[in-house]
């Protein structure tokens, strides 16, 4: 069979609509997270968060605030719990059934809940409940928001995973905005002084749109394969020729696209069982074990104790204010969106490397690098990195390397099997993904305890 040469994206329209379902994968929850301060306001005994600013400070004076609620206290844990279990086992689960399920469903589905879940989240931002019905109720969302989402992220790298390597990119460079975007607007909430209320009604709207332009852009992908435009139609084909009996299956059964969103199966190739998964595992566990540590480094150091350093320079100025939001959130955010894009232009070292693997376990060194930084309270190591200098620079590298490492090999994972598998070998990888980040949830806690 003749070499295909791959057609021309033209006006990279696949390439955008990739990273707008990256960005709608992870900007609602990185919305939902950075409104943390709403919903502690909403857990006190008697709560008047209509009068509170975005930094939590009252417009009127209202006497001395009392301590803080068991609620309020147990809320970022319970929350992280709440996220990571049903992230995780969610994740499993689709990477042994996404073939019963149809990826329309999957895909569309998730956004849909997800969306619906935003709509009334925002809605009971005007409605006073009591606090434990309020945090009852906010973590069942949470349950709803990680669940779904674990589905879509997994089915969007599944998706992926069938088309070139560099396709995964704009899903981890859209992933990696998403962040950006929510630390850049919560830095905007604290200089504008706007009331909590309102800025949370103004994340929680954003998700919706932000999601409903994903809805948008998933339907519009197979309405531009369907159109005449043969671009398109051989790009996907290109895309297949890497095993010649799937190619020759696909002309076949009427094009490939038909397989690749059919709304009869999962993907349109044969059934994958359990056990097949597994063999999968055997050939991609390199970058999958990579990913996992990736991930289980960044999620136990940030921010559970990269949000706890305090600026040793900055004393009662208005840096004080701003350094957490900017050196940690906003520094974090965008240095990881820079590494997830650049592996759009350069993608070294080489999937089957031995760089890969030795890059990322060098990734541990952050842990200590971060607990000698200037993290209090502390007890029981020295300070040696007690200069704010030290702690960006850790930060830059630490950030950049996450994105960058990341993106290699959820790229290169689905690429170490044949093509008409690559979408369970997507799915794999995001279980890894998500696995990294339980761990790294369930590490952080000794980690910070160990400063």
């Amino acid at each position: 069979m003749t070499a295909i040469s791959a057609p021309r994206d033209k006006y990279n329209a696949v390439w955008i609509i990739f990273f707008i379902l990256g960005l709608g994968t992870l900007l609602p929850w990185n919305f939902f997270m950075t409104a943390t301060q709403y919903f502690t306001d909403r857990l006190k005994v008697e709560p008047v968060f209509s009068n509170l600013t975005a930094n939590g400070m009252s417009n009127e004076t209202a006497g001395e605030p009392g301590s803080p609620s068991l609620l309020e206290l147990k809320f970022n844990n319970v929350m992280t719990l709440c996220a990571m279990v049903p992230l995780l086992i969610f994740t499993c689960l689709n990477s042994f059934i996404h073939q019963r399920i149809p990826q329309k469903l999957r895909i569309s589905g998730s956004l849909t809940v997800i969306l619906v879940v935003f709509m009334l989240t925002a809605v009971l931002v005007k409605v006073e409940m009591d606090p434990v019905p309020f945090f009852t109720f906010t973590m069942i969302k949470i349950v709803f928001i990680n669940s779904f989402g674990a589905i879509l992220q997994s089915s969007l790298f599944g998706l992926a995973g069938i088309l070139p390597a560099s396709y995964t990119t704009p899903i981890m460079s859209g992933q990696g905005l998403a962040g950006t975007f929510a630390a850049f607007s919560m830095i905007c909430a604290l200089a504008s002084g706007s009331k909590l209320q309102d800025s949370a009604f103004g994340y929680f709207i954003t998700a919706c749109v932000v999601i409903a332009m994903a809805i948008l852009a998933y339907f519009i992908l197979p309405k531009m394969i369907k159109s005449r435009s043969n671009h398109l139609l051989n790009f996907f084909q290109w895309s297949f020729s890497y095993d010649n009996a799937v190619f020759s299956q696909n002309k076949k059964t009427g094009g490939v696209f038909e397989d690749v969103f059919s709304e009869q199966s999962g993907f349109g190739g044969p059934e994958v069982t359990g056990l097949t998964s597994w063999c999968l595992f055997d050939q991609i566990w390199v970058t999958a074990l990579s990913v996992c540590f990736i991930f289980t480094v960044t999620i136990g150091t940030f921010p559970a104790v990269t949000a706890d350093v305090k600026s040793a320079i900055a004393g009662e100025g208005e840096w004080n204010t701003y350094f957490i939001p900017v050196s940690c959130f906003l520094l974090f955010n965008l240095m990881d969106w820079a590494g997830r894009s650049l592996t759009a232009l350069c993608m070294w070292p080489g999937k089957d490397s031995m760089w890969l693997p030795g890059l990322v376990g060098l990734r541990i060194i952050f842990f200590p690098l971060f607990m000698l930084c200037n993290v209090q309270p502390r007890h029981y190591l020295p300070v040696p990195f007690e200069h704010d200098a030290w702690y960006i620079i850790f930060m830059i590298l630490f950030s950049f390397s996450n994105g960058y490492l990341a993106s290699l090999c959820m790229c290169y994972g689905p690429k170490k099997v044949p093509s008409h598998q690559a979408e369970t070998a997507g799915a794999i990888m995001a279980f890894f993904l998500s696995l990294g980040l339980a761990l790294g949830a369930a590490i952080s806690f000794a980690l910070r305890a160990m400063v």
